[in-house]
């Protein structure tokens, strides 16, 4: 079973531009530069036409990508800033530390204004959701730590 990617209606509506693009004047574009790669003679010393093969792997690879992301998406609608959820910014504090930091809770393709971003599946995100500003959580870092965060604002 494939695994769901919880993303915003914006970021949705992102991706599948990015894929329409990509499946179209993508593939258009590729195709030809590697007919005019071939076009300029012996292809196992082709410079260019090993550029545009490595470039049409790549798109490809993304298009496959955007693909299956697409197809298990569930739009999240977060919640009007009260708790935690897909899609917020969260600004924390580590216990016995007085730096801030802000995350966006969500998926890598949610990601803006270079945020840091935060798994809702990861054991801080887990944590996270649902809570509400003022809490403090404690999740158990992957090195078995046990750790405290107190929710400074929810954005």
């Amino acid at each position: 079973m494939a695994e769901t990617h919880h993303l915003s209606q914006a970021a949705y509506d992102r991706l599948e531009a990015e894929y329409e693009d990509l499946t179209t004047r993508g593939r258009v574009e590729i195709a030809r530069k590697i007919e005019a790669a071939r076009e300029l003679g012996d292809l196992s010393e082709n410079g260019d036409y090993h550029a545009a093969k490595e470039e049409q792997g790549k798109m490809e690879g993304r298009i496959r990508q955007l693909s299956v992301m697409l197809e298990n998406a569930e739009i999240v609608q977060g919640d009007n800033g009260e708790h935690v959820s897909h899609g917020s910014v969260v600004t924390i504090r580590y216990a016995g530390d007085d730096e801030v930091e802000r995350y966006l809770v969500g998926s890598i393709e949610e990601r803006h204004d270079d945020l840091e971003v935060i798994s809702p599946s990861s054991p801080l995100g887990e944590a996270l959701i649902g809570a509400g500003q003022g809490e403090s959580v404690t999740f158990t870092a992957p090195t078995g730590a046990q750790l405290q965060v107190e929710i400074v604002e929810i954005g």
